[in-house]
């Protein structure tokens, strides 16, 4: 996978379970938290502002989760985000969290960008854009 941003994340009490592993809903919190770091550390664009006062939302349109490992309190995780599509109001993102002993969980998400007052798709701003392009392209694709 060639990643655009990648960043650890240990595995928390509050992420497992009675069984001591990851409860699998805490990996879309994870996710969630991830794609929000990546938007403002490795693009630029602050998150917060987006959705506050430039009322831009990011949705999720579709969420594929494939999980392959047990993830347990202490463990390290490696989490990566790659661009495998960027449209004129869509993107799709390929996300891998991994351990020590390989992939643990990967997701295909498409996110849908929105107006916050109509709740509408529209064009991605102009600096988001030009940021997701150059990610793009620093990731070795072709922008879409």
């Amino acid at each position: 996978m060639n990643a655009i941003y990648e960043r650890r994340e240990r595995v928390r009490f509050g992420h497992c379970d009675p069984a001591g592993i990851v409860f699998y809903p805490r990996y879309f919190e994870m996710l969630n938290a991830l794609v929000e770091d990546w938007i403002s550390e490795g693009l630029g664009i602050s998150y917060a502002e987006l959705l506050g006062p430039r009322r831009v939302g990011l949705p999720t349109a579709s969420l594929n989760t494939d999980f392959k490992r047990i993830s347990r309190m202490g463990d390290e995780l490696v989490q990566r985000v790659a661009i495998t599509r960027l449209g004129r109001t869509s993107l799709t993102l390929h996300v891998e969290f991994a351990g020590s002993d390989g992939l643990r969980v990967a997701f295909d998400q498409v996110l849908v960008c929105t107006s916050l007052q109509t709740h509408r798709p529209q064009e991605f701003p102009a600096d988001l854009r030009a940021a997701l392009t150059t990610a793009q392209e620093a990731q070795g694709v072709n922008p879409s």
